[in-house]
């Protein structure tokens, strides 16, 4: 197995400081586009070619792929952008105490991304041509709000790939992932009619009252066991207190562990929004479930068995995990191919003020990278 140079830590947390300084919301164009020109020049002096998926609002995505790739099978995928809105990083820069890296998306997933670039450097400096050839990444720049733009182009460069590997974060105690929940995302907008609710309340019509059963309605479609989840987790509604609410809207979460729960669950939504419990009102749903959960099949069984083989050999017991949260997994996972998440350095406490890299796992995770690549590289089926 690889050795990788401890030394080399001092060039990653002085790569992984520039790119933690720089604030990528997910809105936030410019910062993100950064973040990939920083990325692509590094890339370039690889080797690498990169293509640049020009985006007029959100950040632009980039498909980097070596120039002596050939049929790659072996698709990667990070994301650039984070949670954080713009000006964050001046109220909370990156900071290293003790064996801990912290800043706003240190972990999720800027630690990922020097992870991913060290690999591909080792890869081609030590002259592992048959890894270089196999392997063609994606760095996205909307993964926190769902890759509404990005996952087409997912697909697109997955398709005919025989290996997902997800750069998501490892769990705190370094466990990678092997199953996720899918979901999806809707707005409910309710139109009532407005009214004095003093002088004549009897001619208005309430959306916030409808809104109400809604609600009520939304949440019993919950289910623990099934491992269904339904939040309306904003809300927004009325013009003023002495006014019955002639407009209100909801943001709705969806999450289901099973693929068969897609449709099912839809069908009950679109049921409960399409009739009105207070007569007058008018109900738009806007939406649907369309992210696959990541299930623990066959193939990516087989996957995670080579993987943790892998980390044996090199003295690293693996565990995987399932979790509730989303990534682009759903997207590999829903074209058939074999995906592995998790695969970052080990931190914690994403998406918070805490949020923190282990600074010994940036060089032991990218090893196990780079061993992974190789492997599945020369793998015949």
């Amino acid at each position: 197995m690889i050795s990788y140079e401890q030394g080399t830590q001092v060039s990653m947390l002085k790569l992984l400081e520039e790119l933690v300084n720089i604030d990528s919301g997910s809105t936030y164009k410019e910062g993100i586009d950064l973040i990939g020109d920083i990325l692509s020049k590094e890339y370039q002096k690889l080797g690498f070619d990169i293509q640049v998926n020009h985006q007029e609002r959100n950040g632009n995505n980039l498909v980097i792929r070596h120039k002596s790739a050939e049929n790659p099978k072996i698709i990667l995928i990070g994301h650039m952008d984070t949670v954080f809105k713009k000006g964050t990083v001046r109220k909370r820069p990156f900071k290293i105490i003790g064996d801990r890296a912290y800043g706003p998306g240190v972990i999720d997933m800027k630690g990922s991304q020097v992870e991913l670039l060290y690999a591909m450097k080792e890869l081609v400096e030590n002259n592992h041509s048959v890894a270089i050839k196999n392997v063609e990444i994606v760095l996205n720049s909307d993964e926190e709000i769902g890759s509404p733009i990005s996952r087409s182009l997912i697909q697109k460069v997955a398709f005919g790939k025989e290996y997902a590997l997800i750069l998501e974060p490892a769990r705190k105690d370094g466990s990678i992932v092997s199953e996720r929940k899918g979901g999806g995302n809707y707005k409910l907008i309710i139109r009532g009619k407005s009214a004095h609710s003093g002088i004549e309340p009897e001619i208005g019509v309430s959306a916030i009252e409808e809104f109400a059963h809604k609600v009520i309605k939304l949440h019993s479609l919950n289910d623990e066991e099934e491992g269904i989840n339904v939040n309306v987790g904003i809300i927004r509604g009325g013009i003023a207190a002495n006014v019955v609410a002639p407009r209100a809207e909801a943001y709705i979460d969806v999450r289901i562990s099973k693929i068969e729960q897609m449709k099912i669950l839809s069908k009950k939504i679109k049921e409960i929004c399409s009739v009105s419990d207070v007569p007058g009102t008018k109900i738009e749903l806007i939406g649907s479930i369309d992210r696959y959960p990541m299930v623990k099949d066959e193939k990516s069984q087989k996957l995670l068995s080579i993987i943790k083989e892998i980390g044996c050999d090199m003295g690293i017991t693996l565990k995987d995990v399932s979790t509730g949260g989303g990534s682009d997994a759903s997207t590999t996972v829903s074209l058939g191919i074999p995906t592995i998440d998790g695969l970052g350095p080990v931190g914690g406490r994403p998406h918070s003020e805490d949020e923190y890299l282990e600074i010994p796992s940036l060089v032991e995770r990218t090893n196990l990278l780079i061993n992974i690549i190789k492997r599945l590289s020369e793998d015949k089926n």
